[in-house]
Order: structure tokens, then sequence, then C-alpha cells
């Protein structure tokens, strides 16, 4: 039945009917699950649909079953390249191609991998500072599709009891699957530079696959999970110390750069975004400033209006002689004459009919 199931398969893959040929390689994986041939061919299927997360699942599950398998390799760096996860893509090719020494395709791909990793870092490979190469033609198993939507998070089988989330750290971002009472033995988890791939497959019950394309990139080799009673808990080392808005990557949220404080002089501040619109306090101080210098004031507001402007451009002498005239008068007095003021205690001088009289405590 099994065997039925791939030949149909195959056909509407060569037909271009991909959906089909994908649900058909997955009746015939439910029936033979130990199949490395199923999961290699149902990876292409997913390669073609732009399932690309599922794909590298697929591939890993493949290579976990019969590691020999040369085009199992192919197929995780087919997807992984259109991720754009060179590292990844390059270090499978190499598997493949020392499985495979006679195939030309892993030597083109492993040399795209390494001008896209020299491109992401600024620099040439070593290959090209001698010869510029303007035909290399990509292989046919390698499509790279532009401006299509990534696929998120997909459960192959649903399963209503196991959930996730997920906290970070400035250098880490720790993911909980909820799946109580789990054997070791029955999780497995691989890292790629931006994927997380995780599937649970409990005997007796139905499978669980979480395949993310993540947020930010990582560093696998630093990546850990651990099986705990009541949930497995992953713990995934970020490649930069940047705030992840989410877990899962989204073409409609920016990845934010970040900031090289050391490249920050003294004279030159890092500017942040902001929703308010953006004031300039030097232009309004000036605009306050004119407006109270031409503000019409009547009374004893235009008489302290007056004298504040006289002490504001005044000299130390005049202020001091002010302030201790207007105190030691009680108010009475205000003097700008220094000389005069400072010689001698300045006595009170009340308004016509008004009277000084000393305050009693």
């Amino acid at each position: 039945m099994a065997s039925d199931l791939e030949t149909k398969a195959k056909e509407a893959f060569i037909d271009d009917h991909f959906e089909l040929a994908l649900d058909l390689y997955s009746q015939a994986i439910q029936l033979n699950p130990k199949n490395a041939e199923l999961y290699a061919d149902r990876a292409q299927a997913n390669i073609k649909l732009n399932n690309l997360p599922e794909a590298v699942a697929d591939a890993n599950k493949a290579i976990e079953l019969d590691p020999s398998m040369s085009k199992a390799y192919l197929r995780k760096a087919t997807a992984c390249m259109k991720l754009e996860e060179y590292q990844t893509a390059k270090a499978a090719l190499e598997s493949g191609a020392a499985l495979a020494p006679g195939e030309s395709r892993f030597s083109k791909l492993i040399k795209e991998c390494e001008e896209r990793i020299a491109e992401e870092n600024g620099e040439l490979p070593k290959e090209m500072l001698n010869e510029v190469t303007s035909n290399v033609v990509p292989a046919k198993e390698v499509e790279l599709v532009k401006d299509v939507p990534v696929p998120m998070t997909t459960n192959v089988v649903p399963i209503k009891e196991v959930k996730h989330a997920f906290y970070q750290k400035p250098d880490e971002v720790v993911v909980t699957i909820f799946a109580k009472g789990t054997p070791h033995e029955c999780v497995k988890v691989d890292y790629g530079e931006q994927i997380l791939s995780v599937a649970i497959e409990v005997p007796g019950k139905d499978a669980y696959h979480f395949q993310p394309r993540l947020f930010g990139k990582i560093i696998p080799e630093k990546c850990r999970y651990d099986v705990l009673s009541t949930k497995i808990e992953i713990r995934l080392a970020k490649a930069e110390p940047i705030h992840w808005a989410s877990l899962e990557f989204s073409r409609e949220v920016a990845v934010p750069q970040r900031v090289n404080v050391s490249s920050v002089t003294a004279n030159q501040r890092p500017v942040y975004p902001s929703s308010k619109p953006k004031r300039d306090w030097d232009k309004i101080e000036a605009e306050v400033k004119k407006e109270e210098k031409d503000e019409k004031l009547d009374g004893d507001a235009a008489l302290n209006k007056f004298f504040r402007e006289i002490y504001q451009d005044a000299d130390e002498d005049t202020r001091r002689a002010m302030q201790k005239s207007f105190v030691e008068s009680n108010g009475t007095v205000l003097s700008t004459n220094w000389k005069e003021v400072g010689a001698k205690k300045v006595e009170g001088s009340p308004p016509d009919g008004m009277e000084m009289k000393k305050w009693e405590y």
C-alpha cells in the first residue's frame, strides 16, 4: 500500500501537482514511518510549495534514518539557501559531497554559498580575488524565489494539548514546549542559523512537529535543550544581542540593528525612533522669551517686571546693592548704588501716609 502511494506521489510531482504529491507522501509515511526515501521526496515537494522549514525537517529526518543518503543533504541545503541560511546549507552540502564525490551540483552550490557568506560579511571569497565569475548557473535543485511570504509555525499534526511560549534575555531566547511526561528519547531538536525544528514522536500518540523560522539568527552550536517532567525547555543562543519582537520571523517586522556603542562619539548621540512629532525646543524657548518681553502689563505686575529686567541685566555690584537694600529696608527701598548701600545699613522708607512697625514674634 505504501509503495502504491509513493508511486502515485512521484507521478503527481512529475505533473507539477505538488500539493497532491505532498499529501500522498504524507499518507505513505504514516504507513511506513522508517522510510528515509519518503521523507527526502516529501522534502522536495515542500520546497516546491515553499514550505521551507518543513522541508528542512523532512531532510533532517531522512538523514537521521539514512545518513548515507546524499540527496537528503542536497534537499536540506536547497531549503536552507532559500531561507538565506548559507552556513547551514554549506555544512549540509559538504557532508553530501563526501558521500557523492562525482556529483557536480554539490561543488557548484558550495561555491555559491561561499559567495553569499562573503557578501554577508562584506568581503570577497578567496577564489574571486583572482577570478570574477559572471556565469555561475545555479543547479536545478535551487530556484531562489524572492518576495514570497515565508510560512510561519506549522504543526504537521495538530495537537491541542501541546502549547508553547517563549521569553528572552539579552543573549538568549528560551522556548518552552508544554509536553508533560514526554520521554527524552522521543524528542528530537535541530537548529539552523534561523530555524528551530522540534519533533515529538511518542509511540501510540500523534506526532508533534514545531518548525518556525526564527525572528533572528542564532548560534546552533551554543543552543541546547532539556526534557523535564512537565515541559521541554529549549535555549537558543542569539547571534546578536537584539530584542526579538516575536519568536517567529515576519517580513512585516524589521529586525532591529545592533548599535555599535564604541562608534558613537561624545558629540554624537544615538537617535531613537519615536511616534511623537519632533519639536525644536530652542525655537520654542526663544518664542516664549519674546512673548514675555513684549507682554503689556499694568500696576504692580509691570513694576515687578521692570525690576526683574534690571536685576537680570545688572553686574554683580548692582545685584548686591539691590538685594541688600531690599532686605534691610523690609522691602521699602531698592537701590542700585553699591558704594552707598554697602557702606551702611539701609533704613526703611515707608510710602507717604504709612509708618514702619517692628514685627513682634
